[in-house]
């Protein structure tokens, strides 16, 4: 007699396996779904309010900088020289602030028309690099590729399209006091995001005490003047991989048009601020953008807790909120139209 087909598994008859454990399922009446629909309404509108006139009272100012030809900006011969190739040009902007900027004041630079978000550029580096492994200084990743080796074979330390890239402008400010422009000093110290400084990147182990000699073997970025360990030369703290600039750069963007932090204005004489008058910006203009109809400008901005101007937060909670109570008051109707409907019904 042949053998039946073996009996398969069964699970266990507990209230576990046999989806019979206590649940509490919710019934969505109008009385529970509409005190919802109003509540969350409100808290958005009440969130969207304090986020739009938060962002409102943030006080900016914008200085292009990019001197397109014909366009009579005081930077034009700087970027003709820097589109030929020539750096190191220096160009001055007088600006006047109507009112006094309370601090921090923070310094942005800005770039349009640049797509950091491209994927080849995007995963153009090597983070194990970055974070000092002495292997991938000198065996950079493949993803490198073009900015991997120099023409000599020797290893690009940082490697890479982003790192190649690196915005090199720099800004130097003066405020006009008694006749005389007085430096207004820049705090280059925590631009930066904590994780980046600290744990994303990290310089590789110095040989015999010299960061230098732990580049030895390696080739600076083509478009880079000095080399890594020469990028701040007055503060060890701040020089090579962990330097705040470079960290601030290799952080990219998601849109074509964006800004980065540069500096802060909260020491010394500008400790409250920046106050109302007459400045100077001296911008030594080697970053070239014209080639890509790009611009350049200089941004001025304080903050509040929500951070920096952002008006299109506050729209969007304010629009989430309306939509919310609006809804909440048509489903109030069909309620009620239904519930009086359903009552004669019954009579």
């Amino acid at each position: 007699m042949a053998a039946g087909p073996p009996a398969r598994n069964k699970p266990d008859n507990t209230a576990f396996t046999q989806q019979r454990l206590p649940a509490w399922q919710p019934l969505l009446s109008a009385g529970t779904a509409l005190p919802l629909f109003f509540c969350a309404g409100l808290a958005c509108l009440a969130l969207g309010l304090g986020l739009h006139f938060s962002s409102a009272t943030i006080r900016e100012l914008e200085l292009d900088y990019t001197g397109a030809p014909g366009s009579g900006h005081n930077c034009s011969a700087c970027a003709n020289a820097s589109r030929a190739g020539a750096g190191g040009c220096t160009c001055s902007l007088l600006f006047l602030l109507d009112e006094p900027f309370p601090g921090p004041v923070c310094l942005y630079y800005e770039l349009s028309n640049y797509y950091q978000n491209h994927r080849r550029y995007g995963v153009s580096r090597d983070d194990s690099q970055l974070s000092g492994d002495a292997a991938a200084l000198t065996s950079p990743a493949s993803e490198c590729s073009p900015f991997r080796v120099d023409p000599q074979g020797l290893p690009i330390a940082p490697c890479g399209a982003i790192a190649n890239s690196l915005f090199n402008d720099s800004f130097a400010l003066y405020h006009l006091l008694n006749g005389t422009f007085q430096a207004v000093p820049l705090d280059s110290r925590g631009i930066s995001w904590w994780t980046d400084s600290n744990i994303k990147f990290s310089n590789p182990e110095p040989v015999n005490g010299s960061l230098a000699l732990a580049f030895k073997n390696t080739a600076k970025p083509p478009n880079w003047p000095k080399a890594a360990y020469l990028l701040d030369t007055a503060n060890p703290n701040n020089t090579g991989f962990i330097n705040e600039d470079f960290i601030v750069w290799m952080r990219t963007a998601a849109l074509p048009t964006f800004r980065k932090l540069y500096r802060r204005v909260h020491e010394g004489n500008f400790s409250s601020g920046l106050p109302q008058g007459t400045y100077r910006m001296d911008i030594t203009y080697n970053y070239p953008v014209l080639s890509f109809q790009g611009t350049k400008k200089v941004i001025f901005s304080t903050v509040s807790w929500m951070g920096g101007k952002n008006p299109f937060l506050g729209i969007v909670y304010l629009v989430f909120g309306t939509a919310c109570i609006l809804t909440g008051f048509v489903m109030l109707a069909v309620h009620i139209k239904y519930q009086k409907q359903n009552q004669m019904d019954v009579e």
